[in-house]
Formats: structure tokens, C-alpha cells, sequence
């Protein structure tokens, strides 16, 4: 008799134990929250990504110094290429260097590129646009090549992903003729930097003794407008060869 009239105090305590412990585990914890990790040294805040190619059309682009796109240039499975059907001379019938409509300072740029058999092409920046024949005049490139087959290849600083004429990569990691590569493009006003495939690959500064004395040292030494900006357009380049461009977006660095 003592045994059976204690069991009903026993289940009210265990069940007063258990309805503590869920109301305590349900509780938001008063923990204060972990602080946002900080940027690395060197590393600069960026703002938000800007599409500058909406698969669909050239809004955002027209020819280095003309207006609108010219018709070698095309649009396909959300890429942008250049029809090279009617080469004329070392560029194209209707196609040209296109550039974006805006300048930009103080970015990074990313995209992805696939170059045809022996092509040739250029991702040019800093870019310059009044009185000029072709961007290269005025901004440097960072190199779009098939290493393999283009006579370009077998020239140190002219490979694919090099600062043309000025640097070459750290080390060879460009994709076979017809995959895609990455590309991520870092400009401030006092240095750049190429990366190709998940590697930065070149770095220098883009103004100054140091610049200036590279400029002296290149095919561009007789080029007044070359280099001599941190900032401006961005250009796909006609070399006259097969070159495809997709996934083109940038976002300015705070």
C-alpha cells in the first residue's frame, strides 16, 4: 500500500523535470552573436555585383569608337562571339574591338573566355576612347590566346592570362582550345592584378616611376595615351579570330 500511493508523486516530479528541461532548451540563447570576420590584409570591401552582359543583346556595349555593335559580333547560348566568316586583314568585316558604354574605376571584373583553334583575342582596360584608332593605344591587356597554336604563344609575356608585352603568368594553367576559362580582373588606381582560373597570376602597379619605366621598355613606348590612366572602358578585343565571352559582371571595391 505505501509503495502504490507513493508512484503517482513519483511520475509528477519526473514529469516536472522533463517540462524544465524542454521550456530551458527552447529558450533563444542570450549568447552574444559572433562579430563579422574582418577582411584580410590587403583585402578591399566590394559592393554588389553589376551584369554587364545580359546574354540576350549588346545593351551596354557598342565598337570602339563608332556607335552600336557590328554584326560579326553575335549572340548564342547566353555567350557573346565574334563570327570570324569574313576576316579582313588581322580583324573582321563588321566587327572591330567593342567596349562597355561606362568607365570604371576601382573594381573587379569577372568573366569567362574560350578562344578558337590558333585565336587570338584580349580583355584591354583603362581604356581611352576619344581620338584613338583601337583601345590597345591607350589601355593594357591581359592576353586571351591559344598558347598552342598562335604564333603568340611562343613569345614570353604575349600567353594567355600575361599582362601583354609587360609580365607573364606565374605559372601555365590555361585551358585546352574550346573550354571555358576564368577570369577575375582587379584594378585600382595604383595596381592590378590578373587571375586566370582560381590563380592571380600577374601583379604590378598601373601608375607612377615604376609603370612608366615599363611603358619605356614595350612596343608601347611611342604610344602617348598608353597607360596613363587608372580607370576607363572595358574592351573584348577582334583579332580577327573565333573567341567566345560569357558571364561578364563587375563590382566596384570600397
Amino acid at each position: 500500500m505505501q509503495i502504490k500511493s507513493l508512484l503517482p508523486l513519483v511520475a509528477i516530479l519526473l514529469l516536472s523535470a522533463c517540462g524544465e528541461t524542454n521550456t530551458a532548451s527552447s529558450e533563444t540563447s542570450t549568447e552574444p552573436a559572433a562579430a563579422p570576420t574582418a577582411p584580410a590584409a590587403g583585402e578591399m570591401a566590394a559592393g554588389e555585383w553589376t551584369s554587364l552582359f545580359n546574354g540576350k543583346d549588346f545593351t551596354g556595349w557598342h565598337t570602339y569608337g563608332k556607335e552600336g555593335v557590328g554584326a560579326a559580333w553575335k549572340i548564342a547560348d547566353g555567350a557573346l562571339y565574334l563570327d570570324v566568316a569574313n576576316k579582313d586583314g588581322w580583324q573582321t568585316e563588321g566587327g572591330g574591338d567593342i567596349v562597355t558604354d561606362k568607365d570604371y574605376a576601382n573594381y573587379e571584373l569577372e568573366l569567362e573566355w574560350k578562344i578558337g583553334k590558333n585565336g587570338n583575342s584580349g580583355i584591354i582596360y583603362n581604356i581611352t576612347e576619344n581620338g584613338y584608332d583601337y583601345p590597345w593605344l591607350t589601355g593594357p591587356e591581359m592576353q586571351v590566346l591559344d598558347n598552342d597554336g598562335h604564333p603568340d604563344g611562343k613569345i614570353k609575356t604575349h600567353r594567355a592570362g600575361d599582362l601583354y608585352d609587360f609580365i607573364s603568368v606565374a605559372e601555365e594553367n590555361v585551358k585546352p582550345v574550346g573550354e571555358w576559362n576564368q577570369v577575375k580582373l582587379v584594378v585600382t588606381d595604383g595596381k592590378a592584378e590578373h587571375w586566370l582560373n582560381g590563380k592571380k597570376q600577374v601583379e604590378y602597379v598601373n601608375k607612377g616611376p615604376e609603370w612608366e619605366a615599363m611603358i619605356a621598355e614595350s612596343k608601347f613606348k611611342d604610344f602617348d595615351a598608353f597607360g596613363q590612366t587608372t580607370s576607363g572602358k572595358i574592351s573584348l578585343q577582334d583579332h580577327g579570330d573565333a573567341v567566345w565571352y560569357r558571364n561578364i559582371r563587375i563590382r566596384p571595391l570600397k
